[in-house]
């Protein structure tokens, strides 16, 4: 590539990086995943638009990998273990046997709908019955939805793309398989990845956590590092990537690390780049043009998906668990398809099997359509089966930075609007013995404070704690902030 050409290829990089930053306004005000936003960019871009012709599926493939372990590892680090610890075990069933229950349905559907052979019918299902972690992601945080429901969508999001990668390569590489045989090998790469995921995740926080960088931003170079690590080490460890980076990523970003809202927020920046490249690059690889024959197969299957496999994949997975009828109807309509069917579908296209174009073109018409079907209508139905109210205040920001020599931490605290910590006194904090909060920045003053000095809503505080009462003082402050002065009394204990 020379100069010139390199130039224009940032130049159509920058342009596209800023409407989708742009695009991402739009979609919050509408309810819209932005997903549909970036596909169409692409689309436009692409040959029967604008002229930039594109369709190389093999790199499509690999791209997207690339992505989507961005993708999993921003969503397991800005996710809250102890909100979803309590639907895990539901999680865990829903990304597994409540997709082979979706699989199985769908697979009936496809087999009638396109007239074709049983191993094409199951490859078709297991493609589109991953709900898509950004997605429900970017709609789910915009929600009045409990913790509890929110903690168990997002679990399973993060949970259930390994299972279907592994069905899919299955049938894409090697045609049918006896059941068992499927199934074992699920079980074992799951077994593999977790493992694989929990013992990096766990070693890197430890590392972290006792090693000082010289420089703060280097410490969420080195999570991310970790996260995409865990994903090579699963793979190659003939496990499950996808899951070994989730976890990964979930136990990293749940740990006391140094500089946490800042490796948050640069996950999250990663996260956005890599949705936008991967969507764009994905409406690149269609073919408008050739949809047309696409559009009525695709209406009957995502509706067979939305109105009977979803719910009933839901309803076999939960009730064990006692989940109410009103969550298991948000449940079934929060399955949000996104990009992981769409690179999915690219894997037949890679293994040559037939119909792979026509399994494509189903899959990218399906995944618009019931996107704009499920995506703005979703507030509605938590409203009509009695979710309202507003959404919960934003959890207490608290960055740590190691005092290496004084064996110490400085703690930046900003109490965020709806925080109870507005109107406690700072010695009604009570915070553990060998923490103090040494000043308080509001707007433009700042100011040691004194016991009897009243925090209010956007103060931010330095508190400075040793190594011992650390995280003892990191978990009185969130108890205060959910609960006010009161906390412990009232049983919040802030982890």
């Amino acid at each position: 590539m020379s100069v010139a050409e390199l130039n224009q290829v940032l130049a159509l990089g920058a342009l596209v990086l800023l409407v989708a930053v742009v695009a991402v306004r739009l979609a919050t005000r509408t309810g819209m995943p932005s997903l549909l936003l970036y596909l169409g960019l692409g689309v436009l871009i692409g040959g029967d638009v604008l002229g930039l012709s594109y369709d190389n599926a093999e790199l499509t493939q690999t791209l997207s990998y690339a992505a989507l372990v961005l993708i999993l590892t921003e969503g397991g680090i800005s996710t809250n273990w102890e909100a979803i610890k309590p639907a895990v075990p539901a999680a865990a069933v829903l990304s597994t046997v409540g997709v082979g229950v979706s699989v199985g349905v769908t697979a009936v559907a496809a087999r009638f709908v396109l007239d074709t052979d049983w191993s094409t019918a199951i490859l078709m299902g297991a493609i589109v019955s991953s709900t898509d972690a950004a997605a429900v992601f970017s709609v789910l945080r915009t929600l009045p939805l409990p913790k509890r429901l929110t903690g168990l969508l997002e679990a399973e999001s993060g949970f259930n793309d390994a299972p279907v990668v592994i069905l899919v390569v299955t049938f894409a590489q090697t045609g049918s398989h006896p059941w068992y045989q499927v199934v074992g090998e699920i079980v074992l790469e799951l077994g593999i990845g977790a493992a694989i995921g929990f013992a990096v995740g766990k070693v890197g926080s430890w590392g972290l956590r006792h090693i000082a960088l010289p420089a703060s931003g280097l410490y969420p170079i080195a999570v991310i590092a970790l996260c995409v690590l865990a994903y090579a080490a699963g793979a190659l460890g003939h496990g499950s990537g996808f899951l070994a980076c989730y976890v990964a990523a979930l136990i990293l970003g749940n740990a006391q690390l140094p500089h946490k809202p800042a490796t948050r927020g640069f996950a999250e920046g990663v996260g956005w780049i890599a949705q936008i490249g991967l969507f764009v690059l994905l409406g690149l690889l269609v073919t408008p043009h050739e949809l047309g024959g696409a559009v009525v197969p695709a209406l009957v299957i995502g509706t067979v998906l939305l109105l009977l496999a979803r719910p009933l994949s839901v309803v076999v997975s939960t009730t064990p668990f006692r989940v109410p009828w009103r969550e298991q109807v948000i449940l079934s309509w929060a399955g949000l398809r996104g990009a992981v069917p769409i690179v999915l579908a690219t894997i037949p296209i890679v293994e040559n099997v037939a119909d792979a174009e026509r399994l494509f073109n189903i899959t990218f018409v399906l995944v618009i359509v019931f996107t704009v079907v499920q995506g703005p209508t979703l507030p509605w139905i938590a409203r009509k089966v009695g979710f309202g109210g507003s959404p919960e205040s934003s959890d207490l920001g608290v960055e740590s930075a190691p005092l290496e020599k004084l064996r110490a931490h400085l703690l930046s605290v900003s109490v965020p609007s709806g925080s109870r910590i507005h109107g406690v006194e700072v010695g009604e904090l009570r915070l553990p013995k060998g923490a103090a909060v040494t000043l308080v920045v509001r707007g433009a003053e700042s100011f040691v404070p004194g016991p009897t000095t009243v925090l209010q809503r956007d103060d931010d505080l330095l508190v400075v704690t040793t190594e011992e009462v650390r995280d003892a003082t990191e978990r009185r402050l969130r108890a205060v902030s959910r609960g006010g002065k009161l906390a412990g009394w009232l049983g919040e204990r802030g982890n």
